[in-house]
């Protein structure tokens, strides 16, 4: 993408990449960003631009939509599916968390509004997660008569424990931002995007790390969650034997030395 600030029009999905920063933009105004086919389709296509880009530092998803993140399924749409279209609509759906949660930079998720369904379960497959105060989330599939079908069953009870995470989903109640969901929680502001702003003040700290350990950080702890310790600890090993032969491994070790500022190029 390179270290121009630009816009690549994947309408009802925008992506704004600058310095390092990629901001991917939901803007499906009238649907809320309710989670559709074509919604769907065009956001798994965004993310897989960014799987391979060097330039890519950190990832911003984030809502244009005033006082919304991401309204979950769009049931209008899920409404006139038979069986099969539904199962094959939902497993599209869970492929784009995991898409989310594979990409090898950190992801941030900057919820200034609702988040519902599969609008939390977006914001559960990224790294870290800012908030509004006045923001509302909730897993609440069971109100529907269903259950958290792309991902939200699984990540919710990583991340918050299991007991309370069966509390939430069986309930379909909106989840408390002090539960340990939220890295960040701020006071909204007049302009309704204060999330986004901590979120990218969140991501100009991530910025000047070497990219290269921060990528290795990221896939020795998420690989390492789903195995016994031992196991974690090679895979801890093998990430660290990754950035040894690395120049930003060097530069580190000089600029502690010389007692500068390191300046990191990704190699």
């Amino acid at each position: 993408m390179g270290g121009i600030g630009k816009l690549l029009p994947f309408i009802p999905v925008v992506v704004f990449f600058s310095s390092g920063i990629v901001e991917v933009l939901m803007c499906r105004h009238k649907a809320r960003n309710a989670l559709g086919n074509v919604f769907v389709s065009q956001m798994r296509q965004v993310v897989s631009t960014l799987y391979n880009d060097s330039a890519v530092r950190v990832v911003i998803f984030r809502s244009l939509v005033p006082g919304v993140f991401c309204a979950g399924a769009d049931l209008k749409e899920r409404a006139l599916m038979n069986n099969s279209e539904s199962d094959l609509f939902v497993h599209g759906l869970r492929s784009l968390m995991t898409q989310i949660a594979l990409l090898p930079t950190p992801t941030i998720a900057a919820m200034d509004g609702v988040a519902l369904g599969g609008g939390l379960e977006l914001a559960l497959a990224c790294d870290l997660r800012a908030a509004a105060n006045s923001a509302q989330m909730g897993l609440i599939e069971t109100t529907r008569g269903l259950l958290p079908g792309a991902g939200g069953s699984q990540r919710l009870p990583r991340m918050i424990g299991v007991t309370l995470a069966k509390e939430l989903i069986f309930t379909g109640r909106q989840t408390a931002l002090e539960m340990g969901l939220i890295n960040r929680v701020v006071e909204q502001n007049q302009t309704g995007d204060a999330a986004y702003r901590e979120a990218l003040s969140l991501a100009r700290e991530i910025l000047p790390q070497a990219p290269i350990a921060v990528r290795m950080a990221k896939e020795a702890m998420n690989r390492g969650m789903e195995v016994d310790i031992g196991s974690a600890m090679a895979i801890e090993r093998m990430c660290y034997a990754r950035v040894i032969p690395t120049r930003d491994r060097q530069e580190g070790m000089a600029a502690f030395i010389q007692k500068r500022a390191p300046r990191y190029t990704g190699e």
